[in-house]
């Protein structure tokens, strides 16, 4: 092997060998993203019966999470390409957990300005986590699959404890948060040891970046709303459309993302697999929600969870595959961002009640679903045509 030219700080002199040892340490703070982001969720009937808020207030809390997300996914991105990844990760998990105190401080005193203030800080931390700390945990341990895993594990058990802790626990809207601020403390403890991944020197290749860019806008964005419309119709729409109890809601939030940890850990991805399997969850919903049948939405919630762990798997690998080193970070804040554009699908669906039933309109997401999938066939099947028009001069490439 030749050694190369020392010419600009590169990545692998930034940081040692990526082991797994250290993602593992720092992709817990992942796993407190996804905590913070579903612990709410479970909750949001009991805020309803317990503080009387009306079903406008309850739809503003958990949208408000969006609204704060999807700006700080697209400005943490860059900035963590710019600064380093180690640095804005680090901050968005303090203010992860400053957001849960804000949150306790909130069903304490019954305050809606603080539950607004603190879920929206909720989606502001996430959004940098997601960005920055996707970013980060890659190359750390050279597994584009990590961040996804672990901020799955934390939709699957935040709901759940949250929902559990509740129904039984005291002064349920104040402990239901506990657990999240303790898992964020030890998440940021355990990262401090991780050390920061460089900035990659840019390589200046427009043809290059064109290509990919042009695979990325063609192939992952188009697939990423489908990463969050599923679990969403699986844990809001059904409990929701079934008037289902606090203890079924908590486990379908459980259930969706879990399905999706397992499926994502032990399955190889395309986009037309997660398709046709969301395609079938959407199928199994609308039969659940004409029926009214709580074990078959179940089921539905289930095939929901597997879409979404084939579909957020084949994005950041895709995503990670395709972004320039030095741009990792902001790739994947445009992948997050179009993926939680599909957490809007459940008001979609509710405003659209009033046109039509929500069986329906689950036919019809899943009549969606199967021509995606169709129309993504095609562009697998042909991936030797794709290659040579990309040899083509520059001024072909862009029309």
């Amino acid at each position: 092997m030749t050694t190369p030219p020392v010419t600009a700080p590169a990545p692998a002199t930034a940081v040692p060998v990526a082991t797994g040892t250290r993602g593992a340490r720092a992709a817990w703070i992942m796993l407190a993203s996804g905590w913070s982001a579903n612990q709410f969720s479970a909750l949001l009937g009991a805020y309803r019966s317990r503080f009387g808020l009306t079903e406008s207030t309850v739809t503003g809390l958990f949208a408000v999470y969006v609204v704060g997300l999807i700006p700080a996914l697209l400005i943490a991105g860059p900035l963590a390409d710019r600064r380093g990844r180690r640095r804005v990760a680090l901050a968005a998990l303090a203010l992860n957990v400053l957001s849960t105190l804000l949150l306790m401080v909130g069903g304490a005193w019954g305050g809606t300005w603080l539950l607004l203030s603190g879920r929206f800080l909720t989606g502001v931390s996430a959004g940098a986590l997601l960005a920055a700390g996707s970013a980060w945990i890659k190359e750390l341990s050279d597994s584009p699959r990590r961040p996804g895993l672990f901020v799955s594990a934390g939709f699957a058990t935040g709901g759940l404890v949250a929902a559990l802790i509740a129904q039984w626990a005291p002064w349920p809207m104040v402990t239901a948060y506990v657990p999240h601020v303790v898992l964020g403390v030890a998440a940021g403890w355990l990262a401090l040891a991780a050390p920061e991944t460089g900035r990659p020197t840019p390589v200046h290749s427009p043809e290059a970046h064109e290509h990919t860019g042009h695979r990325f806008r063609r192939t992952v964005l188009p697939l990423a709303p489908w990463v969050f419309a599923a679990p969403t119709i699986g844990f809001v729409t059904l409990p929701s459309t079934l008037h289902t109890g606090l203890i079924l809601t908590g486990v379908a939030t459980a259930v969706v993302p879990g399905t999706g940890l397992l499926t994502a850990r032990r399955v190889r991805s395309t986009p037309t697999a997660g398709l046709l399997v969301v395609a079938a969850g959407t199928a199994t919903a609308a039969v659940a929600a004409a029926t009214e049948n709580e074990p078959l939405a179940l089921l539905a919630a289930i095939v929901l969870g597997a879409g979404y762990g084939l579909s957020l798997t084949y994005g950041l690998t895709r995503t990670a595959a395709l972004a320039p080193a030095h741009q990792l970070a902001r790739w994947t804040a445009r992948f997050w961002t179009a993926a939680y554009l599909g957490m809007f699908t459940p008001y979609v669906l509710t405003l659209l009640g009033h046109v039509t039933t929500t069986p329906v309109l689950l036919k019809a997401i899943t009549l969606l679903a199967l021509a995606h999938a169709v129309l993504s066939s095609r562009q697998v099947e042909r991936p030797t045509r794709r290659r040579t028009r990309d040899t083509f001069p520059q001024f072909l490439q862009k029309r």
